[in-house]
């Protein structure tokens, strides 16, 4: 795209979007009528879910779309291949928004996309499946679910466990009152990342464009040794970011509540001194009214790993205390172990024997069957805009309580505040946007 003017931007965005807006909203969909769908974002997981949808009968990826022309072409043959049909690869997403042909989005950026990229899909009439972390800070979150409400949109977030069959079971598991009262529930993300590269600012490649990608975001030297995941600029952080899989299916597991009274953090970066900003350490402790959640993560413990992706399928049951994704549920009467993509469950009781195992399959599939039900229903997703709201806001309380000193902060979940802490209170949003690309106050 190159450089753009703010009134072209409105032009082909924002004033689209508001001309959609005030037309009649898309109608229930015929069962047998595919949903036509463009890929934002065409890395790993962009184009993971892209073939996914691609595979169904009932779908059908008609662009994908990312800065790198390079990454696009790659992925236009892997979708092409998965559904045995065109799609078209384009470098500007607003060639998406503006084809009123397709339904939804798959959202798939880095975090600090993720926000502008859903509220401008809503104000566009496009249904939204946003990837995880759903918002980059607090405040956009917030600007999600009320692009979502406004528009009337479905959007879906990629936390995909909460669909799986063996999660719906865990919970039920709880509400049958076995493992008595939960009083408190310990989420783990524990695993090993290697140093960054140093690398030197770099000439921008043709078939880039570093200035689009940016974003929202500032626009640093160009530089590719610099993993995106690892700043603040971009991304929520790599533990935390990671996490929210199981930090929703903790919240599903107690009932889905609002958010915590407070936070109280430890971190920082310990190790890995490669020039990130985000910590390799970092424990956080959430206080509810009936229950507290505590949170653990690391990027150097070689013993814990999450399970490897071929043995997420099988009837097969995680070493738990290895387990660097594991969800750790303690009641008044038994104890759970829980995992995220298909890790299953097992019970022990107060003798700490074993009462119960169930072993689970990714949520993917599921995930998906509900995202493209509910476009044609036109009824709330498992994980909609609030739900993933208040599940990604956990990841941004433990951000802020170790940004500002590792500090115990007290959250009005009313005001989504920190009343009289004005040091935090300034982290729930960016502090700058660059223009033209401005999430608005109103969406």
């Amino acid at each position: 795209m190159g450089s753009v003017n703010r009134r072209a931007f409105l032009k082909s965005t924002l004033g689209t979007a508001a001309m959609v807006a005030m037309l009649p909203q898309r109608q229930s969909r015929a069962a047998n009528e595919k949903v036509r769908l463009g890929l934002m974002g065409c890395g790993g997981r962009g184009t993971g879910v892209a073939q996914m949808f691609a595979g169904r009968s009932d779908a059908e990826i008609v662009y994908v779309c990312d800065p790198d022309t390079r990454r696009s072409a790659r992925t236009k043959q892997t979708i092409e291949k998965a559904q045995g049909k065109p799609t078209q690869a384009v470098q500007d997403f607003r060639r998406i928004l503006d084809d009123k042909s397709v339904d939804a989005i798959v959202n798939a950026t880095p975090d600090h996309w993720h926000a502008l990229g859903t509220i401008l899909a809503c104000q566009a009439g496009k249904d939204v499946y946003v990837e995880k972390p759903m918002a980059h800070s607090l405040w956009e979150g917030r600007k999600m679910v009320e692009a979502a409400e406004k528009y009337r949109r479905v959007v879906q977030v990629g936390t995909q466990s909460r669909s799986a069959p063996y999660a719906q079971k865990a919970v039920d598991y709880l509400k049958s009152g076995k493992l008595g009262a939960v009083h408190l529930v310990r989420v783990f993300n524990m695993m090993q990342h290697g140093p960054m590269s140093a690398g030197s600012t770099q000439p921008v490649p043709k078939e880039f464009d570093y200035d689009l990608w940016c974003g929202p975001a500032a626009r640093l030297p160009y530089n590719p040794s610099r993993y995106w995941l690892n700043f603040y600029e971009y991304s929520c952080g790599p533990i935390p970011g990671d996490a929210v899989h199981q930090l929703d299916l903790a919240r599903m597991l107690m009932g889905n509540p609002p958010a915590p009274k407070s936070v109280q953090a430890t971190g920082g970066i310990r190790l890995l001194r490669d020039g990130r900003d985000t910590p390799d350490t970092q424990t956080a402790l959430f206080e509810y009214d009936a229950f507290t959640l505590q949170f653990e993560g690391t990027l150097w413990t070689p013993y814990l790993k999450k399970t490897p992706s071929e043995k997420r399928d099988k009837d097969l049951i995680p070493n738990w205390p290895f387990n660097g994704t594991r969800i750790d549920v303690l009641g008044t009467k038994g104890f759970m172990y829980l995992g995220r993509h298909g890790d299953g469950y097992q019970v022990f009781n107060e003798n700490s024997e074993l009462v119960e195992t169930v072993t689970g399959r990714q949520g993917d599939k599921w995930h998906i069957e509900n995202f493209l039900q509910c476009i044609r229903s036109r009824t709330k997703p498992n994980v909609d805009a609030e739900q993933g709201h208040q599940s990604v806001l956990l990841c941004h309380l433990a951000n802020i309580a170790c940004r500002v000193g590792n500090q115990k902060l007290v959250f009005d979940a009313q005001t989504e505040s920190f009343p009289g802490l004005p040091e935090a209170h300034r982290l729930l949003k960016r502090p700058a946007y660059r223009e033209p690309w401005v999430v608005p106050d109103k969406v």
